[in-house]
């Protein structure tokens, strides 16, 4: 299935892989005695916390979504929840982790020469040509705001080696985050199989990738106007996100939507000093849904 169809021009920049370097087995100076000591397991990180706060709340109608939550971005605080930690398709907010990723193992300006295989994915795509080099900024806008499944592959590939290296990438850094109800099988979401995640974890992703200043200053981006090479010459990148247009104080973050996964939404929006994420997943109103809890958190948390 494929994933969220958005708006795209034309235009973005090409760096070459930089796989991350492999873990190397411990070891020991020649000579040396004993085994070597085992380092104890990272303990995963705790981004989201407590019981829903605003629990007790009812929404009349209700919610349209099979899922959803609301969480105080600031301090991780669970303020709203529905069926936080059931397993759903997350189609193209899958890109989130993409997104993260490769902020963590390329460089901003390095160049990506576009694997042959990255142009093979199912559509939606930007029309990457094969082995052309690309930066790897352009590369993200597209991902992030057009949604493209050639820009996930293309990233993938170059910061993981390849699309398995990656995969397992982004599996280590779920478990480094305690992300407990996911598993990536696709850089993109465009395939639903063994790729699923919760409301809980996407929030908590969310909460993480934001710390990022490049990642957040992508993601509140409504167009973005890049030059590219000849025969194209430039592209326009329009975000998929329509509340970052029509709802005051929104920042991000990614839209998604395949048959199997339906509607999903990863949403944050600041207002003063309060700042807030809220997920939808499997909605037939995913921008009525995001609005109207974030519009409780704002109510709740803005009069304390």
């Amino acid at each position: 299935m494929v994933a969220a169809v958005g708006v795209w021009r034309f235009h973005v920049y090409d760096t070459r892989p930089e796989p991350g370097a492999a873990a190397r087995a411990p070891s020991r100076k020649p000579g040396g005695r004993g085994p070597v000591p085992v380092r104890p397991p990272i303990r995963p990180l705790r981004l989201l916390s407590g019981s829903p706060a605003l629990e007790s709340h009812g929404f009349t109608p209700r919610l349209r979504a099979r899922s959803a939550i609301l969480v105080d971005a600031t301090t991780g605080r669970v303020l709203w929840a529905l069926h936080p930690h059931r397993r759903r398709p997350i189609a193209s907010t899958t890109k989130i982790m993409t997104g993260l990723l490769a902020l963590k193992h390329l460089p901003l300006h390095g160049l990506v020469t576009v694997d042959p295989a990255a142009t093979r994915v199912p559509l939606v795509k930007e029309g990457l040509r094969p082995r052309e080099r690309v930066r790897v900024w352009k590369l993200l806008y597209s991902l992030l705001l057009y949604s493209g499944n050639d820009d996930a592959s293309a990233l993938a590939i170059a910061a993981g080696g390849s699309r398995r290296g990656f995969l397992l990438l982004m599996n280590a850094e779920a478990q480094r985050l305690g992300l407990r109800d996911t598993h990536f099988n696709s850089p993109s979401g465009a395939l639903d199989e063994r790729n699923f995640s919760s409301a809980w974890d996407l929030a908590a992703l969310a909460r993480y990738a934001m710390r990022d200043t490049r990642f957040r200053h992508i993601v509140r981006t409504r167009l973005k106007r890049v030059r590219w090479s000849a025969p194209t010459f430039a592209k326009e990148y329009v975000n998929n996100n329509l509340l970052l247009s029509t709802y005051p104080g929104a920042t991000g973050v990614k839209t998604g939507w395949t048959t199997k996964a339906g509607h999903c939404l990863v949403a944050s929006a600041k207002r003063g000093r309060v700042e807030l994420i809220a997920v939808v997943l499997r909605s037939s109103d995913t921008y009525g849904d995001a609005r109207r809890l974030l519009n409780l958190g704002f109510g709740e948390i803005g009069a304390g």
